[in-house]
This record gives structure tokens, C-alpha cells and sequence, in this order.
């Protein structure tokens, strides 16, 4: 008997300190981590840091993004180390039951509301030369204050199939025509200016090219294949437009002659071809050096700039269910966002093709803030304006710290883009 219960004890002890230690170590069943996204975020930025932390190899969780569902929230597995980095980045997030989130599921079922599995995390790649420009960047501010990882390519990487390996990529204070973005009247003796013309230079005689504008135009053809085999892209400000001007602009001399020493070749209007363009068709040039404009595209408040500062542009809402693509690239906590200048400031309505789904405008008003379309397999989404917390952002001004801005609508919408690649709906398999 003495022996029975020395080995009842036994079992007892390695149930006690064993089995019952590791259990209690692992994840309850079927239990989540909801990350709202209503105005009880901590931190709405970081909050799409810690989902794509999720996402990302080894880990790899299964996460869903719970469409119109308290503001976009985010449901992922309830584990120690995603409750553990939650704490470091200080986003909020609340253990769920699966009581409580199959009456989540429920709601979402019976609203305008959809749930989105989100697979791997997309590999990141943006846009940006190896020397220091005047300007911060509004979407490497928001990836490294979401403590996402990215990778920067260029001229030399696009031309020598750079792009391959990377799911999505940011252009945005880049002019893909050659007129260094028609900063000559204003900024030609700038160090800056001048550094951009060499290095520019170097890397078109490098790779062949007779000149800058040819490089440039044929990184825009090469973005575009990119694309076109079922990659996404994201543009902002000045990229959006001159990347569709030179995509339309293949083969024609639209450079003036101050600019570069060779004169624009006569009737480069009538010789532009709309077709390959992503979003936008029968646009103008703009011919005079002196004017910032390459097109007439952007819709830009002049010298009433500051005049204007407290416009918002609304943001259209979707039927989660029918339209799951545009739905997720607008989540937000808020319907109208506050407008921001940039080199191009918002889009001409009128300019846009067909095809292109209108996401943020000012209605009643010829321009549109926020757009979305389908280029080849791939898509691409453009967001007007330079910096969603800078409504009028000076060369060599300091960059945004968005620690100041952690509930930001407009950076949300940056946000809203590097999530989108991971996810998997009915429109498109991933």
C-alpha cells in the first residue's frame, strides 16, 4: 500500500509540475486578442505594427482584420509574446472569449462588416535615391514609427529586376519625366537641386541611358510590368502623377530646354498615348519652365493655400461585403479627413479613367483626394498631398514626430496599404 501511494503521489507531482505547467503556458483554445480601433486605441499606427509583427516569418499567425467592425479592428492569436509586444509598442488590445467572438463574428455577419484572413506579411520595398533630399517621406515615417521593416531600391536596383523579391512598393516625392520635379525656377542654385541633377545623371550614364529622362521613364515602364504581374503599389504626392505622364510620355522629348539643354520635341502633346497609364488619361501638358506643373493633373490651391487650410476631404463608404478591397483601404475612426498640400495636391475628376474607384474627394468638386484601381494583375493606390499632419509642408522643414500623431486619420490610410498585400478576399486570391 505504502508503494501504491508513494506512486499516486508520483503522478501526482510530474501531473502538478509537468503536463499542467506547459498547459498553462500555452494560448487557451479558440481564445483572441481583439486590437480595437475606435477612439479606445492607445495607438492607432503602431496598432498595424503590431498586426504585421504577427504576420511576419517565423511567426506567421492567423490574424483577421474585421472590416467596419469598431473601426477596422484587428483580431489576433492570444499568446504571451503577442500580448508581450502589445505592451512594448503600447497598443490596446482586449482578450476576447470565444463567446465573445462568435458574437463578434455574429454582428459582423448581420452588418456592413466583413472579416479578412491576413496571410503572410508582405515584403516592403520604397522608392528613394541614396542622397539626402530636403523632404522627409510620410510613408517611411509611418513604417519605421510602426516599427515595420523596409528596404530601399532606386534607379540602378528597378533596372537590374531589383523589384522581384518585394510584394509592395512606395513612390512619393519622385518626378518620373525628367524635370526634377520643375523645381529649375525656384531652387537651380540650391545644393540640393544640384546634387539631384549629378546623381540623376550618373545613374542614367551607368545603365546606358542618353539621359535622365529616358531612365526615368524607363524605371516607370519597369515599375508598371511590376505591377502589372500582381504587385501593389502606393504613391504619394508628386509620384502619383508624373509616373502616369511618363508612362505616357515613352519615346516623346517633354523636358523643356532649360531644364536639361534640349528642347521639348514640337507637338509632344498630340503624341502621348493614354492607354498604358495606371489612373489617369487626357491630361495636358504644362510647357512653361517656370510654372511647378508638368500636367494639368493636380488641382492645387495657388496662392490660396493657407486660405483653404481646414478643408477635409471625405472618405467613401463601401459595401464591406461586395467591395472588400476599397472598404479595407478606408478604415478609419473618422468620415472626413483633414486635407494636406503637396506638390500634387488632389487629382482632377475629370482626368481619372473609368476604371479608377474614387476612395476620398470633395464633393461637388472637380478633385479627388484618394484612389484605387487594378493595373495588370497588380493594383495600385494613389493618395494625394505630402504629409497627412504638415498641411503645408517648406523644403528642409523638420519631419513629422508621430508620436504626436498616434491617432492620425491620414496616416491610417498609408497604414491601410501595407496591410492590404496580406490579405485574402473574394476579389483577389493572394
Amino acid at each position: 500500500m505504502r508503494n501504491l501511494a508513494a506512486l499516486h503521489n508520483r503522478i501526482v507531482y510530474l501531473l502538478t509540475a509537468g503536463v499542467l505547467l506547459a498547459l498553462a503556458d500555452m494560448p487557451a483554445a479558440a481564445q483572441h486578442l481583439l486590437v480595437p480601433m475606435d477612439r479606445t486605441q492607445t495607438d492607432h499606427l503602431r496598432a498595424y505594427g503590431l498586426t504585421y509583427w504577427c504576420l511576419e516569418e517565423p511567426r506567421v499567425y492567423e490574424c483577421e482584420w474585421l472590416l467596419n467592425y469598431r473601426y477596422g479592428s484587428f483580431l489576433l492569436p492570444d499568446r504571451p509574446d503577442v500580448r508581450a509586444h502589445a505592451a512594448e509598442m503600447d497598443v490596446s488590445v482586449e482578450p476576447v472569449s470565444e463567446a465573445d467572438t462568435q458574437g463578434i463574428f455574429a454582428t459582423i455577419a448581420a452588418e456592413n462588416m466583413q472579416r479578412i484572413h491576413l496571410s503572410k506579411a508582405p515584403k516592403v520595398a520604397v522608392y528613394t535615391p541614396e542622397y539626402t533630399e530636403p523632404w522627409d517621406d510620410a510613408v517611411t515615417l509611418a513604417l519605421t514609427y510602426a516599427q515595420i521593416e523596409y528596404d530601399k531600391v532606386w534607379d540602378r536596383e528597378i533596372m537590374r529586376d531589383g523589384l522581384r523579391d518585394y510584394d509592395w512598393l512606395h513612390l512619393h516625392h519622385e518626378d518620373f519625366t525628367g524635370n526634377y520635379g520643375k523645381f529649375f525656377s525656384s531652387f537651380a542654385n540650391e545644393p540640393w537641386y544640384r546634387r539631384q541633377v549629378i546623381e540623376s545623371r550618373r545613374a542614367a550614364e551607368e545603365l546606358g541611358f542618353p539621359s535622365v529622362q529616358a531612365c526615368k521613364k524607363a524605371v516607370a515602364a519597369a515599375i508598371a510590368q511590376w505591377v502589372a504581374k500582381g504587385k501593389f503599389l502606393f504613391a504619394m504626392c508628386c509620384a502619383t502623377d508624373t509616373l502616369d505622364i511618363a508612362l505616357a510620355s515613352q519615346g516623346v522629348d517633354i523636358v523643356c530646354a532649360p531644364i536639361d539643354g534640349t528642347p521639348m520635341e514640337p507637338a509632344a502633346q498630340e503624341k502621348l498615348e493614354f492607354e498604358p497609364t495606371m489612373a489617369f488619361k487626357n491630361f495636358h501638358l504644362i510647357t512653361d519652365p517656370m510654372s511647378p506643373e508638368i500636367a494639368d493633373i493636380d488641382v492645387s490651391p495657388g496662392p490660396t493655400a493657407f486660405v483653404s487650410q481646414g478643408e477635409v476631404f471625405q472618405l467613401f463608404e463601401f459595401s464591406a461585403k461586395q467591395d472588400p478591397i476599397p472598404t479595407m483601404l478606408t478604415q478609419c475612426h473618422v468620415g472626413e479627413v483633414p486635407d494636406f498640400l503637396g506638390q500634387t495636391t488632389a487629382f482632377r475628376r475629370d482626368c481619372l479613367k473609368d476604371s479608377v474607384v474614387v476612395m476620398g474627394d470633395f464633393p461637388g468638386a472637380n478633385k479627388v483626394k484618394y484612389i484605387h484601381g487594378n493595373y495588370g494583375e497588380g493594383t495600385f493606390t494613389f493618395l494625394a498631398g505630402h504629409d497627412p499632419e504638415d498641411y503645408a509642408h517648406i523644403i528642409g522643414e523638420q519631419p513629422t514626430d508621430l508620436a504626436l500623431h498616434r491617432h492620425s486619420p491620414g496616416y491610417r490610410l498609408i497604414l491601410n496599404n501595407i496591410l492590404f498585400p496580406a490579405a485574402k478576399t473574394k476579389e483577389r486570391k493572394t
